[in-house]
């Protein structure tokens, strides 16, 4: 890895500055952005330059001790240097380097030690704190694996394919996948490609999740004919999962509050053919009573504030407090009081986030069912982030009266 293209330099300097200083810029679509505006770069600039900029979101708090001070819009230079220096990256010494001090980074990267595991890990304080209250002893470990780059996993269409097929026709197409064990509808790529330009994606044979998030639609224990209900359903990753775990059979209704996530679901049912998914833009309480006792299943994927997915959207430690993650919470338990409501007596729902903390998951979970007798749990599972994917938590609850 080095940097030694001043187009390069500069292309991630706006694109850091539009990420922490612009409202509402998250770091995936900025990224995109950037590399769609510089299609002359070649694959080998375009990872140069996805890695560093990554690299230096995720690790802010420790480049911010390197550099002496705190990220502002005109020291966005001296970030990127004091991460060259620290990951041993070659670079050139292009005229937006110059003026910068580096004899000051060097004596702190020569000390090889942090003041405060907050620091070590690049989180702010108050995460350290909330880690360690929720999680105990392990919550290092799970950072530390939460600063990892994700991997890349697929997951077949397997209205369209299967892995086998899937990672055969992707290897014609120059990319190397393999299957995961214990994951029926994953295939993993050996390094990152752009698998959106293949011919297998342009015909529907793959969706990119993640191997955790693939889980959830095997948990809601889905059977053709179902009538089943997406209360969260967003861009629609799992409502598509549970189109192909139905074979097509059945109605999915999906709901969500953002009439642009559903247009984008619609767009990838499409792509998928997956034709038993009805959208219904959750516009008023009238469309969540419409459907009151009408669902056999019922997928909560619940708001949450996403700690579970720090690999792949590691600007998003930046962007939320803990006030955001108490007005999550009252938020969760409104959800599930509510939507818990569309199930039918027998009918299971699964309760779903992509957080790590007991408070947003099974700590949710046991209040609700304790203040509705009517339901109860049967299951749950967590799967940390140390285990390789992203972390995520899922419990299955049945209306029994």
């Amino acid at each position: 890895m080095e940097l030694i293209h001043r187009n390069l330099a500069i292309g991630i300097h706006d694109a850091l500055q539009e990420t922490f200083f612009e409202k509402n810029k998250y770091a995936d679509k900025v990224i995109e952005r950037l590399l769609k505006a510089n299609r002359k770069w070649g694959s080998q600039d375009r990872a140069v330059v996805s890695e560093i900029f990554y690299n230096i979101i995720r690790w802010k708090k420790r480049l911010e001790y390197y550099m002496g001070e705190g990220v502002k819009p005109n020291n966005i230079y001296k970030l990127i240097i004091a991460y060259l220096l620290w990951s041993k990256t070659n670079y050139k010494k292009f005229e937006e380097f110059d003026g910068i001090k580096i004899a000051d980074i060097l004596t702190k990267l020569k000390k090889n030690t942090v003041p405060t595991k907050a620091i070590e890990h690049s989180i702010p304080e108050w995460l350290a704190e909330t880690l360690e209250k929720e999680l105990g002893a392990s919550w290092e470990k799970e950072m530390a694996a939460l600063n990892e780059q994700a991997p890349t996993v697929l997951r077949a269409n397997s209205l369209r394919t299967t892995t086998k097929e899937l990672i055969s026709d992707l290897s014609d197409e120059g990319v190397v996948s393999f299957p995961i064990k214990n994951y029926p509808d994953a295939v993993q790529l050996e390094e990152k490609k752009n698998v959106f330009l293949t011919t297998a994606f342009k015909e529907g044979l793959f969706e990119v999740q993640d191997a955790s998030s693939q889980k959830i639609g095997y948990f809601l224990d889905v059977k053709e004919g179902q009538r089943v209900v997406d209360a969260c359903a967003g861009a629609g990753g799992k409502t598509l999962h549970l189109a192909a775990l139905m074979k097509n059979k059945g109605q999915i209704v999906a709901l969500d509050i953002f009439e642009w996530k559903l247009a984008e679901l619609k767009r990838r049912a499409k792509r998928a053919g997956a034709h038993n998914i009805e959208t219904r833009m959750i516009s008023d309480n009238k469309v969540i009573k419409r459907l009151h006792e009408k669902a056999d299943r019922l997928l909560i994927d619940a708001p949450c504030s996403g700690l579970g997915v720090l690999k792949r959207n590691p600007d998003s430690k930046w962007k939320i407090d803990q006030d955001f993650i108490d007005r999550i919470k009252k938020e969760q338990q409104q959800i599930l009081q509510d939507y818990s409501k569309m199930l039918k007596k027998g009918g299971k729902m699964v309760y779903a986030t992509c957080s790590i903390l007991p408070s947003e998951n099974n700590l949710q979970v046991e209040e609700f069912v304790k203040n509705n007798p009517g339901f109860k749990m049967i299951k749950d599972e967590k799967v940390m982030p140390s285990e390789g994917y992203d972390g995520f938590y899922m419990a299955l609850i049945e209306r029994v009266s």
